[in-house]
């Protein structure tokens, strides 16, 4: 089943890419690859503020993780023309606004890791690095960047 399809099943539709709120471009292409800047979690629209171990659970974390990867894919598609160029995807980092005690970045990041896996099989399985930091810009829950290879 092609890309699109699975999206159009799953009942996704991507966002177009986000204007840069500072001085830096979406996505950077050298060869191959393609690197996505990291994508803030948005909700309703707007981002989606708060601090896993306070006042957002590890389930919506995971949920705003899932949300930001929709947007990485809107990117990705702009990225590359078509999703179904899309060879591999090479790398994830994210980043978990966190509470110091919190320690289960790696379960809130699996919201897009499961997602990205779900959509291209094998292809989606990918590098990863979740971390949990004491702020993120406009005080969102997640961030989250990626690193794709293109046929």
């Amino acid at each position: 089943m092609r890309i699109h399809d699975k999206l159009k099943q799953l009942g996704i539709e991507l966002p177009p890419v986000a204007t840069p709120a500072a001085a830096y471009v979406p996505f950077v292409q050298t060869g191959k690859l393609v690197f996505l800047s990291g994508h803030l979690a948005k909700k309703d629209g707007k981002v989606w503020v708060g601090q896993l171990g306070k006042d957002v659970t590890t389930a919506q974390g995971k949920e705003a993780a899932r949300a930001v990867a929709i947007d990485l894919l809107g990117t990705l598609q702009a990225a590359s023309g078509d999703l179904s160029k899309v060879k591999r995807i090479v790398k994830l980092m994210s980043l978990v606004n966190s509470t110091p005690d919190f320690t289960e970045q790696h379960l809130v990041t699996n919201g897009c890791s499961e997602l990205l896996g779900e959509l291209f099989g094998p292809a989606g399985a990918h590098a990863r690095s979740a971390f949990g930091v004491a702020q993120i810009p406009m005080g969102a829950c997640v961030e989250i960047e990626l690193i794709a290879e293109l046929e």
